[in-house]
């Protein structure tokens, strides 16, 4: 009796806790839903809370109204997708030898992969490498191919690798498949929680990336949507810059980077709910496992 009371004490101190971890983990985000949906009076008074106060939807109407605005999007799209499938490519073929302890040459080359977890090579270096000397400025390989690989994914998927039986390979060498058939036939196939995983760690990274196309991209059409709004957020772009009316700007003008911010953000946030069963299944397996 004893120990029902105190287990039913534990889930509800529990339950109570784990509400208020994700009441502190919405607030922002639907702060800033409830700011884009004010009014600048009300938000320079400090009403906006929850709810929004003096509702208006003049700030998302200036800004989708305007079709760059939808170019920069699609911008955003393309690096992403290209950026998450080179990325997931290069990391599972990398991480798949690294798993292997029998290959004696994996204890030289896992120690130079957690190097560049720590050290990298300086800002200018890499902007001189990627603009000059590999004539990528300009261009989308610019935005997608330097960050491909992180010491972080492939550490993380090495891990995961290295717990799939060995014997699932012997099986496959004795159906006659090499190397590469038992990596696409049976790894790949076995791998989907940790390949989702770090699809959603790249994708989030390539969607929110600002800084990257800011010192590559020189033309402002191949912006991606963050680098457009971060623009915005600055007021490097004035509401009046995006279309707005000088009567409409004075009246968007406080709710403008509550509005770039979440849209910026719903897109990703209507994904994860269809990969958080990978998600969490490949960072559990691929942390623990090894």
């Amino acid at each position: 009796m004893n120990r029902t009371s105190s287990f039913n004490a534990f889930t509800v101190v529990n339950g109570l806790f784990m509400l208020l971890v994700v009441l502190f983990t919405l607030y922002p985000f639907v702060y800033l839903v409830a700011q884009s949906l004010s009014s600048e009076a009300a938000i320079y008074a400090g009403k906006v809370t929850f709810f929004p106060v003096e509702f208006t939807t003049k700030t998302y109407e200036v800004i989708l109204s305007k079709p760059d605005f939808f170019r920069y999007y699609w911008n955003t799209i393309v690096y992403s997708v290209v950026g998450t499938l080179i990325a997931v490519t290069a990391t599972a073929v990398m991480s798949y030898p690294l798993s292997k302890e029998r290959l004696r040459l994996n204890k030289f080359f896992i120690p130079f992969v957690l190097f560049t977890m720590y050290f990298g090579g300086g800002l200018i270096p890499n902007y001189i490498l990627i603009a000059k000397t590999l004539g990528m400025r300009d261009t989308i390989w610019a935005i997608v191919i330097p960050g491909a690989i992180s010491a972080f994914n492939v550490i993380l998927m090495k891990t995961f690798f290295a717990g799939i039986p060995n014997e699932l390979e012997e099986a496959g060498r004795v159906d006659g498949l090499d190397v590469f058939g038992i990596f696409t036939k049976i790894i790949i196939p076995l791998s989907k929680p940790i390949l989702v995983t770090i699809m959603l760690f790249v994708i989030v990274g390539m969607w929110n990336n600002w800084f990257g196309p800011s010192l590559f991209l020189q033309s402002k059409e191949k912006w991606p949507v963050a680098l457009y709004l971060k623009q915005i957020i600055d007021n490097a772009v004035s509401p009046t810059e995006i279309g707005a009316t000088s009567d409409q700007a004075s009246q968007i003008a406080a709710s403008v980077k509550s509005t770039a911010m979440v849209l910026t953000s719903l897109p990703i946030i209507c994904i994860y709910p269809f990969v958080q069963k990978y998600f969490v299944q490949g960072m559990m397996i691929g942390a623990v496992k090894g």
